[in-house]
């Protein structure tokens, strides 16, 4: 990443976005194995994270919050949820049905951080100019 001040958000909504691609990752896979017995779903932890890295100072401005992340800290991790339960007999734990709404969801989320980071750019650009 770049190390200057001018690409605190940049940086930010570039973990965000490689967060949410993982998501999208763990989401499709629990789509494909939603009929494999003993499947447990999985998912992606970035936001609480991310909320944590940002602090709970009410203090301080977002940009000094942003200024101060660490992003090299920052990264998802896939996990399986709720890995000791199933409402299936075949030990399944996937709705499909919710898997569904979750993968538009992300797909909406990863959309508005790559227009984040467009904007961002295009903000760059402005100034530059």
């Amino acid at each position: 990443m770049i190390n200057t001040n001018a690409f605190d958000y940049i940086n930010v909504l570039d973990k965000a976005a490689d967060a949410s691609w993982l998501r999208n990752e763990a989401i499709s896979n629990n789509i494909a194995n939603v009929d494999t017995p003993n499947y447990k779903r999985q998912d992606v932890a970035f936001e609480s994270e991310l909320k944590k890295a940002l602090g709970y100072n009410r203090y301080q401005t977002m940009d000094d919050k942003v200024a101060h992340i660490k992003t090299s800290r920052l990264n998802p991790q896939v996990y399986t949820d709720y890995a000791d339960f199933s409402y299936r007999l075949d030990g399944n734990n996937v709705d499909i049905e919710n898997e569904n709404i979750m993968l538009a969801e992300n797909q909406l989320k990863y959309q508005g951080l790559m227009a984040s980071i467009k904007q961002e750019f295009q903000n760059l650009e402005a100034v530059i100019k």
